[in-house]
């Protein structure tokens, strides 16, 4: 790979056109002037909830100009196709409108793709809705934006591969529109060192730094990877703070909202003052929860407001958590924090390297595609050139 490439992971998994996967349904043929009353009476006894991108009906031109209907009666039992097997409300109709069944193939998934879909209506005809969510990226980046996002994430690598010799992952929040980076950090499930202060990165505040006796037995860490690998450790440093939820996105998502409470201190909470660091802050205000962000120009410039000025108005100014940002990730997160970025309203993510063991947003599962989740976020893999990355000793050692 000698080139930078972004690659949108759509909330499902992808499949070929041609091999998509199926579920079996019962249908039968109709009379044309049976359809409406047929149709109106299985959406009450038998509604294709997990299926509504299937078309309950199906129209063949046959020989001669006729026209053959054939309707959808209800889901088959993957392990039970006898008749008999049909629920009693559906057996009725059968019974009173003369039908006979068969087994029909439907696709079980929603097209992605219009090619999907032209595939979809050979077996039996579909809907296909193209995204109509106006997330910048999912239909390709101008060479702008690209080089933009392959810099902040060359320099997420370069902070992942900074440090006494820990394999960490690293995060980087940045404001899109202004192009300014809100918030960096990396993983601090391992020993405190002098460099993350040296480097800006917040620190185990409220724990005194103790070096290690010997650096050389602590074992790489990437906490999206192993996240409780830390445990195998504190055999070996128990003067040293350890902690396994301290991953790079949590630590940067801390580090956002102590910059928040700096920039705007006439909405501070004391509640959101530091109890120690088993406790990741919160971000949360008296703000509205539904409030957006909004565009402020002291801020992405990183300066202090100034409270005395005449259009300073700290309710309106300050953003509501992470709203309309992006972050970069050196390795795909895992579950825990993919859902806190979801608390934290980012509205894309970027990662370099894909996490085969506990990935949450392509690799394993796909929680951007999770319906019931009240927000949604675009997720892209940035593939780098090898001579970028440079971590074929760190991969090796995952």
């Amino acid at each position: 790979m000698n080139t930078c490439q972004i690659i949108h992971i759509p909330d499902k998994p992808p499949f070929p056109p041609d091999q998509q996967p199926t579920v079996n349904v019962f249908a039968s043929v109709v009379e044309p002037k049976l359809a409406n009353t047929i149709i109106r009476r299985l959406n009450q006894v038998a509604p294709l909830e997990d299926l509504r991108h299937v078309k309950r009906i199906q129209k063949k031109f046959l020989e001669g100009g006729k026209t053959q209907l054939s309707v959808i009666l209800c889901l088959a039992d993957e392990n039970d196709h006898h008749m008999n097997s049909l629920p009693q409300d559906i057996q009725e109709l059968v019974n009173s409108h003369q039908l006979s069944p068969f087994i029909a193939k439907v696709c079980k998934y929603a097209a992605l793709s219009k090619e999907e879909w032209e595939e979809q209506c050979k077996l039996w005809p579909t809907s296909y809705h193209p995204p109509t969510y106006n997330i910048d990226g999912i239909t390709g980046f101008s060479e702008e934006d690209s080089q933009s996002i392959f810099g902040f994430m060359k320099s997420a690598v370069e902070m992942a591969k900074s440090g006494d010799g820990s394999i960490v992952n690293a995060a980087i929040i940045v404001d899109p529109q202004a192009k300014h980076v809100i918030a960096s950090a990396h993983d601090q499930i391992c020993p405190c060192s002098t460099s993350t202060k040296e480097n800006g990165i917040n620190g185990c505040s409220g724990h005194p730094e103790v070096p290690h006796s010997n650096p050389s037995k602590v074992s790489p860490v990437v906490s999206c990877l192993s996240p409780w690998q830390w445990a195998q450790q504190t055999s070996h440093t128990a003067s040293c703070y350890l902690h396994p939820l301290r991953h790079a996105a949590m630590v940067a998502i801390e580090s956002s909202a102590a910059r928040d409470r700096r920039l705007f201190p006439g909405v501070e909470h004391d509640t959101d003052k530091s109890n120690g660091v088993d406790n990741i802050h919160s971000a949360s205000t008296s703000t509205p929860a539904k409030r957006q962000k909004t565009e402020f120009a002291n801020v992405e410039n990183g300066e202090e407001m100034d409270p005395s000025a005449e259009d300073f108005n700290p309710i309106s100014a300050r953003p509501y958590l992470c709203t309309g940002y992006d972050i970069f990730l050196v390795w795909e997160p895992c579950v825990m924090c993919a859902m806190a970025l979801v608390h934290q309203r980012i509205r894309r993510i970027f990662y370099a390297l894909p996490n085969q063991r506990v990935g949450a947003l392509g690799s394993v599962h796909r929680l951007q595609g999770e319906k019931s989740l009240n927000h949604h976020y675009a997720v892209f893999r940035v593939l780098l050139p090898e001579e970028v990355l440079k971590m074929d000793e760190i991969v090796g050692k995952i």
